[in-house]
């Protein structure tokens, strides 16, 4: 099961060359940014203070040399740490995105839409940015190992200050890491969550208006949107005494190695040119000790951000997967037995092959909780669920919903063409789509736009009315086909006439097909085979639209009021 650890080696493993490759060209960079200093001091002794010009050009050929070879080895080390650090980001996101869009559910539970796209991107992002910081850590460990051998070979003091200081600051470093680990993995489920709440109240912008909730809306953004911000001044000054706090040990060291080696110069245990060396040999160990500054800093964000990318990668699937199999032909046989689910208390139902059946349900809530069970969204705790006699439990989420598609009432648009929009899950030829475009109205739609079903949609169907986003939409779910087609609400925006329209033509293109209606629409309902009303949590009243408006009472206010 992915954890955080998990996430972010595997970030690391699954980049292992890309990674390899610039741990050795940053390398190649800080030996040669710590041999300069060390040429100078050479320069210093055999050239300067020997007066001899032939020494001084050739050492300032060999340095020349080393400034070449660091110039190029950090530009091809970035350049494959930045390559590693994408590629394992971009991993990561498409891991995300199959698990969020895996059949058996279970991700988006307990997150809002907007979290989720947090983590996909931000979090993301920074467990890849490890892949950036990694090499050049490694190099800056390279980097003092090459110092403090420099060092030895001019003063064994030194060299052992320096062997002897690092592991101990590196410890120090690693703790101070450890309050913005924290504070970072709040600021990122702060974030998340106010993108969630944004993007949730965006998604519902038209029906605050509708109701006049705007107010309450914004009060509600802005204490979420307060509670991000505070989250994030808490790791930014996480950030700042964490770097603040490593900048002023590095400083302690460097001052104290430098202190060593000008008192070694004085007592005349070095050469100046030594001295030169050791000196410029601690100011270079200023670079190493704030790439660990930077890389711990790093670190720190993306165990924060892995543990969340891994909570989402290990989520419980809302239902397992079976090992049986459809047949080739579905017939398209409903069955429930003694379903017990949310409102749903003990619900026995059948669906023939090929019916058209009107579902009434009273209270709103049994309509979702059987739209779930039928949809497979959720398992039911009691009872049975069957498709030609095979139980949904033993069947794949992703077959069984080729075969029984659950349109639900709030289904989205995306952004494209509406002809795009309606042939996204076409199985059939192209008379099959104009004859739904044609059953489900939205040929009006299409001959009210510019450039007819050519005409781009804009996001979630933005640009079309509600009563056009539910035709195209209807048409969508028409254009699929499936043996079972379950339908919820699909009339609510339209006006009578093309409701009537629709309650005609459904009937038609569906014939032969197993059609289940859940409304309370009564040009709907005039056109289905049966109606089934459920109260309770079960199957209350049974029989034609006429007789049910006939004898009835419950049925006629819920359905004529």
């Amino acid at each position: 099961m992915p954890t955080g650890r998990s996430v972010l080696r595997d970030a690391v493993f699954g980049q292992g060359r890309l990674l390899a490759g610039a741990s050795v060209f940053a390398a190649l960079h800080q030996g040669g940014e710590a041999l300069v200093p060390v040429i100078v001091g050479v320069v210093i002794d055999e050239a300067v203070d020997t007066g001899s010009l032939p020494a001084l050009l050739r050492w300032l050929v060999v340095l020349a040399a080393v400034f070449a070879t660091l110039s190029l080895s950090y530009r091809f080390a970035a350049r494959a740490a930045e390559r590693a650090a994408e590629q394992a980001a971009h991993g990561l996101r498409v891991r995300l995105a199959e698990r969020v869009l895996d059949p058996r559910g279970g991700a988006e539970a307990g997150r809002l839409p907007g979290a989720l796209v947090t983590i996909a991107t931000g979090d993301a992002k920074r467990v890849g940015a490890i892949g950036t910081a990694l090499p050049f850590a490694i190099a800056g460990l390279l980097g003092l190992l090459v110092s403090a051998v420099a060092l030895l070979r001019i003063s064994v003091p030194l060299g052992l200050l320096v062997l002897l200081g690092t592991p101990p600051l590196l410890w120090l470093i690693h703790l101070i890491g450890r309050p913005l680990e924290r504070r970072s993995g709040v600021e990122q489920e702060r974030a998340a969550h106010a993108s969630g709440v944004a993007a949730d109240l965006v998604s519902g912008l038209r029906v605050l208006k509708g109701i006049g909730a705007e107010a309450a809306a914004v009060s509600r953004y802005r204490r979420t949107s307060r509670d991000s911000f505070a989250a994030t001044l808490r790791a930014a000054r996480a950030h700042a005494g964490h770097d603040g706090a490593i900048l002023a040990l590095t400083g302690v060291f460097i001052a104290v190695v430098a202190l060593v080696g000008a008192r070694l110069a004085a007592e005349g245990s070095i050469t100046v040119g030594g001295l030169v060396a050791a000196v410029g040999l601690a100011q270079y160990l200023l670079g190493p000790f704030q790439i660990f500054a930077w890389a711990g800093g790093q670190l720190a964000q993306a165990r924060a951000s892995a543990e969340r990318v891994g909570s989402v990668l290990a989520a419980r699937p809302a239902v397992p997967v079976g090992e049986g199999a459809l047949p080739g032909r579905v017939r398209g046989r409903l069955r429930l037995r003694g379903v017990c689910h949310g409102s749903l208390d003990g619900l026995d139902l059948d669906v023939e092959p090929g019916e058209l059946l009107g579902v009434v349900a009273g209270d709103p809530a049994a309509a979702t909780h059987l739209l779930e069970c039928l949809g497979r969204e959720a398992d039911p705790a009691h009872g049975r669920v069957e498709l030609d006699e095979l139980a949904f439990t033993d069947l794949d989420p992703d077959h069984l919903r080729r075969a029984v598609l659950v349109a639900a009432h709030d289904a989205d648009l995306f952004e494209g063409s509406l002809l795009d929009n309606v042939v996204t899950a076409a199985a059939s030829a192209h008379a099959h789509i104009d004859a739904a475009l044609a059953a489900s109205a939205a040929d009006e739609v299409a001959e009210s736009l510019p450039h007819g079903v050519h005409t781009t949609v804009a996001e979630h169907g933005r640009s079309l009315s509600g009563g056009q986003r539910q035709r195209v939409a209807l048409a969508r779910a028409l254009a699929a086909d499936p043996p079972v087609l379950v339908l919820h609400d699909p009339t609510t925006a339209v006006d009578a006439v093309t409701e009537h329209r629709i309650a005609r033509e459904l009937r038609k293109i569906r014939q032969g097909r197993t059609t289940v209606l859940v409304t309370t629409s009564p040009a709907l309902l005039a056109v289905t085979d049966r109606v089934v009303v459920l109260g309770g949590g079960r199957v209350s009243a049974h029989g034609t639209h006429a007789e049910l408006v006939d004898t009835d009472a419950g049925y006629r206010s819920v359905v004529l009021s």
